[in-house]
């Protein structure tokens, strides 16, 4: 049963592109938005789609996958656990934070280009007789 405890699967589209960083100690991690969605009718009849913004960490391979593979506006599934924690901004005020470290990543749509290199060098292959 311990695999159940913390356990949150997502499905929604990537707000932004992961920040990619490399840590001093050589550690990869990746941050990006996750927006899911859902509509409802509310009391007056009307459709009401709330979306609601979610933070998540990737580290390791994770973080590089999502660096290779994800794009803004991608729909992924992400599944991982909760994780809150506080710090002091810059005025001294406490801020908390809640976040989802992922421990899986399932693409749902088609992978992002590469780059513009990438995308010439199938065009070419294309081009060719066979």
């Amino acid at each position: 049963m311990n695999a159940m405890k913390n356990r949150v699967q997502l499905i929604g589209r990537l707000g932004q592109n992961p920040e990619v960083r490399n840590l001093n100690s050589g550690r990869m991690v990746a941050q990006f938005s996750l927006a899911t969605s859902e509509t409802y009718k509310n009391s007056a009849g009307e459709k009401v789609q709330d979306t609601q913004w979610h933070q998540v960490i990737a580290w390791g391979k994770l973080a590089e996958i999502s660096q290779n593979l994800l794009a803004k506006g991608q729909e992924v599934v992400v599944e991982g656990k909760l994780t809150y924690r506080t710090y002091e901004d810059k005025n001294g005020i406490k801020r908390y934070v809640t976040e989802i470290i992922a421990n899986e990543l399932m693409l749902i749509g088609e992978k992002k280009k590469e780059n513009s290199v990438v995308a010439e060098e199938e065009a070419a292959y294309d081009e060719l007789p066979f």
